[in-house]
Protein backbone atom coordinates (compact mmCIF):
# COMPACT_ATOMS: atom_id res chain seq x y z
CA UNK A 1 0.00 0.00 0.00
CA UNK A 2 1.31 3.45 -0.88
CA UNK A 3 2.05 6.00 1.79
CA UNK A 4 -0.90 8.14 0.76
CA UNK A 5 -3.21 5.11 0.66
CA UNK A 6 -2.87 4.91 4.44
CA UNK A 7 -4.61 8.29 4.64
CA UNK A 8 -7.87 6.62 3.66
CA UNK A 9 -8.39 5.03 7.08
CA UNK A 10 -11.52 7.08 7.83
CA UNK A 11 -14.55 5.13 6.57
CA UNK A 12 -16.35 6.98 3.75
CA UNK A 13 -20.13 7.20 3.55
CA UNK A 14 -21.91 4.10 2.25
CA UNK A 15 -24.39 4.12 -0.64
CA UNK A 16 -26.62 1.69 -2.55
CA UNK A 17 -24.70 -0.97 -4.48
CA UNK A 18 -25.57 -1.71 -8.12
CA UNK A 19 -24.59 -5.07 -9.59
CA UNK A 20 -23.13 -3.62 -12.79
CA UNK A 21 -22.04 -0.18 -13.94
CA UNK A 22 -20.93 1.34 -17.23
CA UNK A 23 -18.46 4.23 -17.17
CA UNK A 24 -17.75 6.42 -20.19
CA UNK A 25 -14.20 7.76 -19.84
CA UNK A 26 -13.33 10.75 -22.01
CA UNK A 27 -10.02 11.57 -23.68
CA UNK A 28 -8.34 14.93 -23.15
CA UNK A 29 -6.44 17.48 -25.15
CA UNK A 30 -3.77 19.77 -23.76
CA UNK A 31 -4.74 23.06 -25.38
CA UNK A 32 -1.43 24.43 -24.11
CA UNK A 33 1.39 22.93 -22.07
CA UNK A 34 4.48 24.55 -20.59
CA UNK A 35 7.09 22.66 -18.58
CA UNK A 36 9.05 24.27 -15.76
CA UNK A 37 12.27 23.19 -14.03
CA UNK A 38 12.64 19.76 -12.46
CA UNK A 39 11.55 19.68 -8.81
CA UNK A 40 13.34 18.00 -5.88
CA UNK A 41 10.75 15.18 -5.96
CA UNK A 42 11.74 14.35 -9.55
CA UNK A 43 8.59 15.76 -11.14
CA UNK A 44 8.35 18.98 -13.16
CA UNK A 45 6.14 21.97 -12.51
CA UNK A 46 3.64 22.31 -15.33
CA UNK A 47 1.17 24.85 -16.58
CA UNK A 48 -1.39 23.29 -18.89
CA UNK A 49 -4.96 23.82 -20.01
CA UNK A 50 -6.83 20.53 -20.11
CA UNK A 51 -9.92 19.99 -22.21
CA UNK A 52 -11.98 16.80 -22.09
CA UNK A 53 -13.35 15.70 -25.47
CA UNK A 54 -15.99 13.38 -26.84
CA UNK A 55 -13.69 10.51 -27.87
CA UNK A 56 -14.08 7.99 -25.05
CA UNK A 57 -13.41 4.48 -23.80
CA UNK A 58 -16.16 2.45 -22.11
CA UNK A 59 -15.56 0.42 -18.96
CA UNK A 60 -18.23 -2.06 -17.86
CA UNK A 61 -17.74 -3.45 -14.36
CA UNK A 62 -19.62 -6.22 -12.56
CA UNK A 63 -19.35 -6.63 -8.79
CA UNK A 64 -17.77 -9.87 -7.55
CA UNK A 65 -17.04 -11.28 -4.11
CA UNK A 66 -13.32 -10.89 -4.60
CA UNK A 67 -10.53 -10.60 -7.16
CA UNK A 68 -10.09 -8.34 -10.16
CA UNK A 69 -10.18 -9.41 -13.82
CA UNK A 70 -10.01 -7.49 -17.09
CA UNK A 71 -10.93 -8.17 -20.69
CA UNK A 72 -9.94 -5.61 -23.35
CA UNK A 73 -11.76 -5.14 -26.65
CA UNK A 74 -10.65 -2.62 -29.30
CA UNK A 75 -13.06 -0.58 -31.38
CA UNK A 76 -11.90 1.76 -34.17
CA UNK A 77 -13.93 4.98 -34.42
CA UNK A 78 -11.71 7.17 -36.61
CA UNK A 79 -13.54 9.45 -39.01
CA UNK A 80 -10.97 8.45 -41.62
CA UNK A 81 -8.28 5.76 -41.54
CA UNK A 82 -7.43 3.43 -38.66
CA UNK A 83 -4.66 2.77 -36.20
CA UNK A 84 -2.34 -0.11 -37.15
CA UNK A 85 -3.13 -3.36 -35.39
CA UNK A 86 0.31 -3.18 -33.75
CA UNK A 87 -0.95 -0.19 -31.73
CA UNK A 88 -3.23 -2.53 -29.78
CA UNK A 89 -0.16 -4.15 -28.23
CA UNK A 90 0.41 -0.89 -26.33
CA UNK A 91 -2.66 -1.66 -24.19
CA UNK A 92 -1.83 -4.48 -21.73
CA UNK A 93 -4.65 -6.74 -20.59
CA UNK A 94 -2.86 -7.96 -17.45
CA UNK A 95 -1.75 -6.39 -14.16
CA UNK A 96 0.13 -3.59 -15.95
CA UNK A 97 -3.16 -2.14 -17.21
CA UNK A 98 -4.13 0.99 -15.29
CA UNK A 99 -7.68 -0.33 -14.84
CA UNK A 100 -6.46 -3.15 -12.61
CA UNK A 101 -3.87 -0.98 -10.88
CA UNK A 102 -6.49 1.66 -10.10
CA UNK A 103 -9.01 -0.89 -8.91
CA UNK A 104 -6.48 -2.54 -6.60
CA UNK A 105 -5.37 0.77 -5.13
CA UNK A 106 -9.00 1.78 -4.59
CA UNK A 107 -9.60 -1.47 -2.67
CA UNK A 108 -6.59 -0.77 -0.45
CA UNK A 109 -7.27 2.92 0.02
CA UNK A 110 -10.89 2.53 1.12
CA UNK A 111 -10.76 -0.95 2.65
CA UNK A 112 -13.04 -2.54 0.05
CA UNK A 113 -13.21 -6.31 0.41
CA UNK A 114 -15.07 -7.19 -2.80
CA UNK A 115 -13.77 -7.25 -6.37
CA UNK A 116 -14.91 -6.62 -9.92
CA UNK A 117 -14.96 -8.12 -13.39
CA UNK A 118 -14.04 -5.44 -15.96
CA UNK A 119 -14.57 -5.21 -19.70
CA UNK A 120 -12.77 -2.28 -21.36
CA UNK A 121 -13.80 -1.11 -24.83
CA UNK A 122 -10.75 0.80 -26.02
CA UNK A 123 -11.23 3.62 -28.54
CA UNK A 124 -8.76 6.30 -27.39
CA UNK A 125 -5.42 5.75 -29.17
CA UNK A 126 -2.75 4.59 -26.72
CA UNK A 127 0.49 6.47 -26.15
CA UNK A 128 -0.66 9.47 -28.17
CA UNK A 129 -0.94 12.16 -25.47
CA UNK A 130 -4.74 11.95 -25.22
CA UNK A 131 -4.87 10.58 -21.68
CA UNK A 132 -6.51 7.25 -22.47
CA UNK A 133 -4.74 5.35 -19.69
CA UNK A 134 -5.59 8.04 -17.16
CA UNK A 135 -9.22 8.04 -18.30
CA UNK A 136 -9.39 4.27 -17.83
CA UNK A 137 -7.86 4.55 -14.36
CA UNK A 138 -10.41 7.20 -13.40
CA UNK A 139 -13.20 4.97 -14.71
CA UNK A 140 -11.95 2.04 -12.63
CA UNK A 141 -11.93 4.16 -9.47
CA UNK A 142 -15.48 5.38 -10.16
CA UNK A 143 -16.68 1.85 -10.94
CA UNK A 144 -15.21 0.32 -7.79
CA UNK A 145 -16.71 3.02 -5.59
CA UNK A 146 -20.13 2.69 -7.21
CA UNK A 147 -20.18 -1.13 -7.16
CA UNK A 148 -19.28 -1.28 -3.48
CA UNK A 149 -21.36 1.66 -2.28
CA UNK A 150 -18.49 3.92 -1.22
CA UNK A 151 -18.82 7.72 -1.30
CA UNK A 152 -15.52 9.24 -0.19
CA UNK A 153 -14.83 12.92 0.47
CA UNK A 154 -13.66 14.70 -2.67
CA UNK A 155 -10.23 15.43 -1.19
CA UNK A 156 -9.55 11.73 -0.56
CA UNK A 157 -10.80 10.79 -4.03
CA UNK A 158 -8.44 13.27 -5.68
CA UNK A 159 -5.51 12.16 -3.51
CA UNK A 160 -6.06 8.58 -4.67
CA UNK A 161 -6.27 9.74 -8.28
CA UNK A 162 -2.99 11.68 -7.98
CA UNK A 163 -1.31 8.53 -6.63
CA UNK A 164 -2.08 6.82 -9.94
CA UNK A 165 -0.86 9.58 -12.25
CA UNK A 166 -0.68 13.31 -12.79
CA UNK A 167 -3.54 13.34 -15.33
CA UNK A 168 -5.93 11.10 -13.39
CA UNK A 169 -7.45 13.86 -11.21
CA UNK A 170 -8.45 15.76 -14.35
CA UNK A 171 -9.76 12.57 -15.94
CA UNK A 172 -12.19 12.32 -13.02
CA UNK A 173 -13.41 15.92 -13.17
CA UNK A 174 -13.15 16.71 -16.90
CA UNK A 175 -14.42 19.87 -18.54
CA UNK A 176 -11.91 22.67 -18.97
CA UNK A 177 -9.27 23.23 -16.32
CA UNK A 178 -5.95 24.88 -15.65
CA UNK A 179 -3.51 22.25 -14.41
CA UNK A 180 -0.55 23.23 -12.25
CA UNK A 181 1.89 21.52 -9.90
CA UNK A 182 2.65 18.32 -11.81
CA UNK A 183 -0.78 18.64 -13.42
CA UNK A 184 -2.82 17.41 -10.44
CA UNK A 185 -3.67 20.87 -9.05
CA UNK A 186 -6.77 21.91 -10.96
CA UNK A 187 -8.58 25.19 -11.36
CA UNK A 188 -11.85 24.87 -13.32
CA UNK A 189 -12.12 27.26 -16.27
CA UNK A 190 -15.08 28.42 -18.32
CA UNK A 191 -14.78 27.69 -22.03
CA UNK A 192 -16.28 30.63 -23.88
CA UNK A 193 -17.53 28.55 -26.82
CA UNK A 194 -17.71 24.84 -27.65
CA UNK A 195 -14.64 23.42 -29.34
CA UNK A 196 -14.62 21.21 -32.43
CA UNK A 197 -11.33 19.65 -33.47
CA UNK A 198 -9.79 16.95 -35.62
CA UNK A 199 -7.00 14.86 -34.14
CA UNK A 200 -4.42 13.14 -36.33
CA UNK A 201 -2.59 10.19 -34.75
CA UNK A 202 0.61 9.09 -36.52
CA UNK A 203 1.93 5.55 -36.24
CA UNK A 204 5.09 6.77 -34.47
CA UNK A 205 5.15 7.38 -30.76
CA UNK A 206 7.18 9.59 -28.39
CA UNK A 207 8.44 8.39 -25.02
CA UNK A 208 7.24 10.85 -22.39
CA UNK A 209 10.22 10.03 -20.17
CA UNK A 210 12.63 10.73 -23.04
CA UNK A 211 10.85 13.98 -23.84
CA UNK A 212 11.24 15.19 -20.24
CA UNK A 213 14.92 14.19 -20.29
CA UNK A 214 15.45 16.24 -23.44
CA UNK A 215 13.80 19.24 -21.80
CA UNK A 216 16.02 18.78 -18.74
CA UNK A 217 19.07 18.86 -21.01
CA UNK A 218 17.98 22.23 -22.39
CA UNK A 219 18.54 25.50 -20.56
CA UNK A 220 15.35 26.64 -18.85
CA UNK A 221 14.31 30.25 -19.31
CA UNK A 222 13.28 31.13 -15.75
CA UNK A 223 12.16 34.59 -16.84
CA UNK A 224 9.90 32.98 -19.42
CA UNK A 225 8.56 30.60 -16.77
CA UNK A 226 7.55 33.53 -14.58
CA UNK A 227 5.69 35.02 -17.55
CA UNK A 228 3.95 31.66 -17.99
CA UNK A 229 2.81 31.71 -14.36
CA UNK A 230 1.43 35.24 -14.78
CA UNK A 231 -0.42 34.17 -17.93
CA UNK A 232 -1.86 31.17 -16.08
CA UNK A 233 -3.10 33.43 -13.29
CA UNK A 234 -4.88 35.63 -15.84
CA UNK A 235 -6.69 32.64 -17.37
CA UNK A 236 -8.44 31.87 -14.11
CA UNK A 237 -10.15 35.25 -13.99
CA UNK A 238 -12.25 35.09 -17.18
CA UNK A 239 -13.89 32.90 -19.74
CA UNK A 240 -11.26 31.45 -22.05
CA UNK A 241 -11.33 30.50 -25.68
CA UNK A 242 -9.40 27.57 -27.04
CA UNK A 243 -7.17 30.00 -28.93
CA UNK A 244 -6.29 31.93 -25.75
CA UNK A 245 -5.27 28.68 -24.05
CA UNK A 246 -3.26 27.65 -27.12
CA UNK A 247 -1.12 30.77 -26.75
CA UNK A 248 0.79 28.73 -24.15
CA UNK A 249 2.18 26.56 -26.95
CA UNK A 250 3.56 23.13 -26.14
CA UNK A 251 7.14 22.77 -24.92
CA UNK A 252 7.32 19.16 -26.09
CA UNK A 253 7.24 20.40 -29.68
CA UNK A 254 10.78 21.73 -29.09
CA UNK A 255 12.35 18.32 -28.35
CA UNK A 256 11.06 16.07 -31.12
CA UNK A 257 14.55 15.53 -32.60
CA UNK A 258 14.36 12.77 -35.23
CA UNK A 259 10.58 13.18 -35.46
CA UNK A 260 10.79 16.91 -36.16
CA UNK A 261 10.24 16.58 -39.92
CA UNK A 262 7.38 14.12 -39.46
CA UNK A 263 5.75 16.61 -37.09
CA UNK A 264 6.27 19.53 -39.45
CA UNK A 265 4.77 17.55 -42.33
CA UNK A 266 1.74 16.69 -40.21
CA UNK A 267 1.26 20.34 -39.21
CA UNK A 268 1.43 21.36 -42.86
CA UNK A 269 -1.11 18.73 -43.88
CA UNK A 270 -3.58 19.77 -41.19
CA UNK A 271 -3.16 23.42 -42.14
CA UNK A 272 -3.72 22.62 -45.81
CA UNK A 273 -6.95 20.84 -44.88
CA UNK A 274 -8.18 24.03 -43.20
CA UNK A 275 -7.63 23.34 -39.50
CA UNK A 276 -6.59 26.24 -37.27
CA UNK A 277 -3.56 26.37 -34.96
CA UNK A 278 -2.51 22.69 -35.05
CA UNK A 279 -0.57 21.64 -31.95
CA UNK A 280 0.81 18.57 -30.22
CA UNK A 281 -1.27 17.33 -27.28
CA UNK A 282 0.59 16.12 -24.20
CA UNK A 283 4.04 14.85 -25.15
CA UNK A 284 2.55 13.54 -28.40
CA UNK A 285 2.35 12.07 -30.85
CA UNK A 286 -1.24 13.12 -31.60
CA UNK A 287 -1.71 16.54 -33.20
CA UNK A 288 -5.02 18.41 -33.11
CA UNK A 289 -6.35 21.41 -34.96
CA UNK A 290 -9.46 23.52 -34.41
CA UNK A 291 -12.31 23.20 -36.93
CA UNK A 292 -13.38 26.70 -38.05
CA UNK A 293 -16.91 27.73 -37.13
CA UNK A 294 -19.46 26.77 -39.76
CA UNK A 295 -17.12 24.48 -41.72
CA UNK A 296 -18.20 20.82 -42.11
CA UNK A 297 -15.76 18.45 -40.44
CA UNK A 298 -15.97 15.93 -43.26
CA UNK A 299 -14.99 18.57 -45.80
CA UNK A 300 -11.78 19.22 -43.88
CA UNK A 301 -11.10 15.50 -43.46
CA UNK A 302 -11.51 15.06 -47.21
CA UNK A 303 -8.84 17.69 -47.90
CA UNK A 304 -6.29 16.21 -45.50
CA UNK A 305 -3.39 14.88 -47.62
CA UNK A 306 -1.84 12.58 -44.99
CA UNK A 307 -2.46 8.92 -44.23
CA UNK A 308 -2.85 9.35 -40.46
CA UNK A 309 -6.22 8.37 -38.97
CA UNK A 310 -8.37 11.37 -38.08
CA UNK A 311 -10.62 11.53 -35.03
CA UNK A 312 -13.47 14.01 -34.81
CA UNK A 313 -13.88 15.42 -31.29
CA UNK A 314 -15.84 18.11 -29.51
CA UNK A 315 -15.43 19.60 -26.05
CA UNK A 316 -17.29 18.01 -23.14
CA UNK A 317 -18.07 19.33 -19.68
CA UNK A 318 -17.33 16.11 -17.77
CA UNK A 319 -14.58 13.51 -17.74
CA UNK A 320 -16.71 10.55 -16.66
CA UNK A 321 -20.32 9.45 -17.10
CA UNK A 322 -21.59 6.59 -14.92
CA UNK A 323 -24.68 4.53 -15.68
CA UNK A 324 -26.03 1.94 -13.23
CA UNK A 325 -26.99 -1.24 -15.11
CA UNK A 326 -28.67 -3.23 -12.37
Amino acid sequence: MSASASRGARAPRAAARPRRVEVTAHAKLNLGLRVGPRRPDGFHDLVTVFQSVSLADTLVAERTAGGLTLRVRHEEVALRGAQPRSARAEVPAGPANLVLRAAQLTKEYFGIEGGARFTLVKRIPAGAGMGGGSADAAAAIAAMLALHGVRPPQAELMALAADLGSDVPFAITGGTALGMGRGERLLPLRLAAPLRALVAVPDWRISTADAFRRLDAAKYDLTGWKRTLRFAASLGRKQVTAFQAMRLGNDFEKVLKDRRQDFEDLLAGLGTAGLLEPHLTGSGSAVFGVVPEGVPVRAIAGRFPGREPLYQVRSTVKGLRIVMLG
